[in-house]
Order: C-alpha cells, then structure tokens, then sequence
C-alpha cells in the first residue's frame, strides 16, 4: 500500500457498527461491564478510548511499527519515553534539539537522577566516543530544530545496537510520509502531532510508535499509569489531519523550494539552512534516507535587529511559534522556541540572535516570496 492510500486507509476505517465512514468520536470516560471484571475490550479512557486507539492503530501502521500511542501534547510523549529509565541512566542527545525537549532533560529529568549530554549526532563519530558504561539510549532529531541538521539514522542506530542502547528519534519535521526511522533501525519514533500531523494550528498532542511489543507494554503501562492521554475529539482530529498529510507535504515543499532559491539569492541573507540543498552538510544523507527534504527553512540575517524588523514587518507570514500548519509562520528561535536555552550554548551551537526559522505553509509561493522581499528590504 502506497503512503497516500495508507493514510487514508490505515488503521481502523469507519464504523463497522453504523456503517459511518468516519471513526465516531467516544466522548465517554467510562465503559460498562457484563459482569465484574469481563468487558468489551474497554474499562475506562484512560487506559484506552475507541477514537484514540483507531489514531493509535494509525500511525502505528504508517511509521511501520509494532504499536502507536496518543499523547496530550509532544512533551507529554517525550515525557512518557523518558520514563523508561532509571536514576543512574544516561542518555545521549542530538546537541541541536528543540529548546522543550532540552528544558525537559536538563531542569526536570535531572532532578530524577536521570543524566542527559548533548553531541552532534551529525557526525557518528562523536556518539561512539560518548557512549558510557551507564548510557541507555541514543536521541536523534533529524532535521534538527532549527539548524535542520541530519543524522545519519541508520548508521546512528547501528552503533547504538551494537552497545546494547535504545535509538529514539523525533520524526516531527520530516513528518512519517517522508521518513520512517523504525525501518531504518531505530526503536522508537515520537512526533509533535501538533506540526504537520495536525497541519492547521488546532490541536496540541504528542504521538510514539515503537519497533517491537515489549517496548510496547512498557510505554502503555506509563501511559496509562500517567494519564498523559490525548481526547477522543482531538484523536479525532488528527486522524483528519492526517488523511491530507500527504499532498500537503508535498505543497509545502514544493512551495519550499521557490523559497530557498530566492533565500539563497537575497544580498541580506548570509546563509541559508535546507537539507534540499546540495551544500547542506548530509544532504546525500538526507537525500538517502527520506523521501523528501520538508518545508522548514532557516536563515541568518545580520543582526537581532535586522531580524526583529523582519519578522514584525511581513503580510503572510504569521509571527508565532509552533511549524507545520497550513498558513505560514515565522520566528525568531534565539527570543522564542530555544529562548530557554543559556545564551552561551546557543552561541557555541550556532543559533545565533539573527537566526529566523520559517515554516513555509500552503499559501502561493509568490505571494509568500513577495512578502520576504518586501520585509527583507524594508
């Protein structure tokens, strides 16, 4: 089954029951039972929900693993896998992460004795040489937020397996219809569905598919035991958004494309982040292991000023945080997404204060390029 048609025909189709075509939203929090302790596969929502299960079975089948879990939000996701480890344990990171997820290892999990360092992942070489006795598992984004670094994951994984790690890695940017990570050897993929698996700006959650069912019993039991959970209605929608990610994938890039080439051109850009272009660091790797390069761009501009003046003076380009959604936006990661980063590791990772991150939308590629032009210039 191509990826298009597996969108839409994945996971639970309609409802056997009525006939409907679409999956019913279960607003219900609980569910009765036959007799005491026999019940039709459903005891409370928590522990699981029709709606979120048919989004579950979903993406388990487009990220091509074992079993799928819905989270409240990306973190609520990234919470629920961290928990797999014990005090004592050390996990590896890709040092380009996105600033929650590095707030999330180094002011909360670190109080639980869980250890975290960060490296360029980009080069495999760096992982082997900080892999420790206690080290557990292997962290990758790839592209990374916001320089669109990309890690090698196959190879990444390899050397993880060889010493006994767990390979995690948050697909978010590429999204599963360009890349699928568990077949390239890692074990758990995680998602902010709140991107481009949601894809209009009206829903916060988190997804985790693992490669095999042990990994699998662990993460529900967390899940239920936590309650991190994701509602029925924005199970829902996710399943919604997820029957168009396909085709709005490819618009995004195709708009992205248009982009870059007039990005790279400008007199006031003095360099340009896109893994689709030959000059990107790993391009052939990108090239190599997904299906497409996304719709994620960074660019420098001379100065904080300059960037602020930019920002604030675009059309089309919303000024918020958050990528992946139909209309285009527009930041400033040094002052929003990564301002919980120290100022120092910033600077040494190279997200410098006239870094602006965009996430080019479905709008017209000429009218988004006219609105850049216009504000670069202004």
């Amino acid at each position: 089954m191509k990826k298009k048609t597996q969108l839409i025909h994945g996971g639970i189709v309609g409802d056997e029951h009525t006939g409907a075509v679409s999956v019913p939203i279960y607003q219900v929090s609980t569910y009765k039972q036959d007799k005491p302790g026999h019940h039709r596969g459903y005891e409370y929502s928590r522990t699981g929900n029709p709606t979120r299960y048919a989004l579950e079975e979903l993406i388990k089948d487009i990220e091509e693993g074992s079993r799928g879990f819905a989270f409240g939000s990306g973190m609520a996701a990234l919470t629920a896998v961290m928990m797999l480890f014990n005090k004592g344990d050390h996990i590896l990171l890709t040092d380009d992460v996105y600033g929650g997820s590095f707030r999330l290892m180094t002011k909360v999990f670190n109080r639980f004795g869980i250890e975290a360092t960060f490296i360029d992942t980009s080069n495999l070489t760096n992982i082997e040489k900080a892999i420790k006795s206690n080290t557990k598992a292997l962290f990758i984004e790839s592209p990374t937020n916001p320089l669109l670094k990309i890690t090698n994951i196959a190879g990444a994984a390899k050397i993880a397996k060889s010493k006994g790690l767990l390979t995690l890695v948050d697909n978010t940017f590429s999204t599963p219809y360009w890349q699928n990570p568990l077949t390239l050897g890692a074990d758990i993929v995680l998602h902010s569905a709140t991107k481009y698996i949601g894809g209009h700006s009206d829903v916060v959650a988190g997804l985790v598919v693992v490669k095999d069912e042990k990994l699998g019993e662990s993460i529900h039991f967390i899940q239920n035991s936590t309650g991190g959970v994701l509602g029925p209605h924005d199970s829902w929608l996710l399943m919604r958004g997820l029957k168009t990610l396909g085709i709005r994938m490819e618009e995004h890039e195709k708009n992205t494309h248009q982009i870059v080439e007039f990005l790279t051109h400008h007199k006031d850009i003095s360099k340009v982040y896109y893994p689709g272009l030959k000059k990107h660091a790993n391009h052939e790797v990108a090239k190599r292991q997904s299906r497409g390069f996304g719709g994620m761009v960074s660019f420098e501009v001379e100065s904080a000023e300059k960037a602020k003046k930019v920002v604030q003076n675009v059309k089309y380009f919303t000024l918020a945080e958050s990528l992946g959604a139909v209309e285009s936006l527009i930041s400033i990661p040094a002052l929003m997404t990564h301002a919980s980063i120290p100022a120092v590791r910033r600077k040494e990772l190279g997200i410098s204060d006239g870094l602006i991150r965009i996430s080019v939308g479905l709008e017209d590629a000429e009218d988004l390029i006219n609105d850049l032009n216009h504000s670069l210039n202004y």
